[in-house]
């Protein structure tokens, strides 16, 4: 879990702007060994610019997935200049480096064997018994038994520190709450005037960076799940709560999170751990607390 390498620091981030209006960068995520050895989301990094698939340009949405060295290592990536991102673009000489950490090949439960395995038959843009093998963004086309990253070229061939060939999917909880004042009425901004809204975010140790808590998605699990799951653990420390704090949480969380959401970004991930052949998918998903029943159960900082 991702939860297990968080610092504890919380903070309620303040937006001057309306929910369809908040901009985030997706899941700009920590190059480190720690994260990426866990297999776990480092979550969406806290920057003013969201990758977008369908008008971002690669050199917007493509850039962590081509800085070297690969995390975790001092792997350096073939050099691939912007005019070379794409697939349709022709270059005979592209000859990217072949890497899958060592932590991957040991063969742990949430990691495919390598495609030269004749027991490995996996079924790309499918759902593949509990895992799901397609992608958020559509087909991608699958080359010489590998599948193609969809946003273009890396410089890096193999899976790197990702588990899975094709999309690994992450989801990631985006919790909102209005900032109100001790009558509990709601606060607006002194230039814009709109009321301000806020969001939960958590600091993490290993890079210092502030990030949405999220988390990967378990073969066979509902994003609903994934969602309800990070949040209590990497937000809450429901890991470390007594049993009778744990069923409270529980019943807390079930009514905040079979309420009405909005899906904030789904698709394609530019992470510094994506290779030719493995890229990070995700689905942000904004719930609402209206009730602000989160409050006394974090340890905020007020930014």
């Amino acid at each position: 879990m991702a939860g297990r390498f968080l610092g504890k620091t919380l903070a309620t981030v303040s937006l001057s702007v309306a929910l369809a209006s908040v901009t985030l960068k997706s899941l700009g995520r920590c190059s480190i060994a720690a994260c990426s050895n866990s297999f776990s989301s480092c979550g969406f990094h806290l920057n003013s610019n969201m990758m977008s698939g369908s008008d971002g340009t690669k050199e917007n949405s493509h850039n962590k997935a081509r800085t070297s060295p690969y995390p975790g290592s001092k792997v350096q990536r073939s050099q691939v200049p912007n005019e070379k991102v794409g697939w349709l673009v022709e270059w005979q000489d592209y000859n990217p480096v072949e890497y899958t950490a060592v932590s991957v090949l040991a063969g742990p439960r949430w990691a495919d064997p390598q495609i030269s395995e004749s027991s490995f038959s996996p079924k790309f843009n499918e759902k593949d018994g509990h895992v799901e093998r397609k992608s958020q963004n559509g087909l991608y086309e699958i080359e010489n038994g590998r599948p193609r990253n969809p946003a273009g070229r890396t410089g890096l061939v193999g899976r790197g520190l990702l588990g899975r060939w094709g999309p690994n999917h992450a989801a990631d909880p985006i919790i909102t709450r209005w900032k109100r004042d001790r009558s509990g009425n709601k606060i607006t901004h002194p230039i814009s005037g709109k009321n301000i809204l806020q969001f939960v975010a958590i600091k993490r140790k290993d890079c210092g960076e502030w990030a949405i808590p999220g988390g990967m998605v378990d073969p066979g699990e509902k994003i609903s799940a994934t969602l309800k799951r990070e949040f209590g653990e990497e937000a809450l420390n429901s890991l470390q709560k007594s049993g009778a704090e744990k069923r409270e949480l529980e019943e807390k969380l079930h009514k905040l999170f079979s309420q009405e959401h909005l899906v904030i970004y789904k698709g394609y991930v530019d992470d510094p751990r994506n290779t030719d052949n493995a890229w990070m998918e995700t689905e942000a998903v904004n719930y609402h607390d209206e009730t602000a029943w989160l409050k006394p159960n974090l340890t905020t900082d007020a930014l």
